[in-house]
């Protein structure tokens, strides 16, 4: 494989000073997945919890084998949409390789056909995302 010579200075003023600021980026979008990670406000995760379910994450976890690798691929979906009532549009879409994927959330398309329900659009994006991706 043919060798890159990089022309960057890392002691450079200009090299610093995009580097901090690309850490404070980085640092802002852990936080907000960690925000979205949990799924909804403090309440409403301690009455699901209260009712004996599953947390949507603990979910999937469960269903993995330890070590097994999940590439989440919107958690940020719906970002700064519908006044952020919707962490990660309400879906966990991910996968686990070529051969497997994990859709889980609302199960979207089987809700509005079968009860007529309304659904997010970044909703369909996602399982359509999904389902390209496996």
């Amino acid at each position: 494989m043919k060798k890159f010579d990089s022309k960057l200075n890392p002691r450079d003023a200009q090299f610093q000073s995009n580097a901090q600021a690309m850490r404070l980026l980085v640092g802002d979008l852990r936080e907000q997945l960690a925000r979205v990670a949990l799924g909804g406000g403090e309440t409403s995760r301690a009455r699901h919890v209260a009712r004996g379910k599953l947390l949507p994450r603990d979910r999937v976890q469960m269903l993995l084998d330890p070590g097994s690798p999940f590439l989440e691929l919107s958690p940020m979906a719906a970002h700064d949409m519908y006044s952020n009532d919707a962490p990660g549009s309400g879906l966990i879409t991910g996968t686990l390789g070529k051969d497997c994927s994990i859709d889980l959330g609302r199960d979207a398309a089987r809700i509005c056909i079968l009860n007529g329900l309304s659904v997010l659009q970044r909703d369909l994006n996602d399982l359509t995302r999904i389902s390209r991706v496996v």
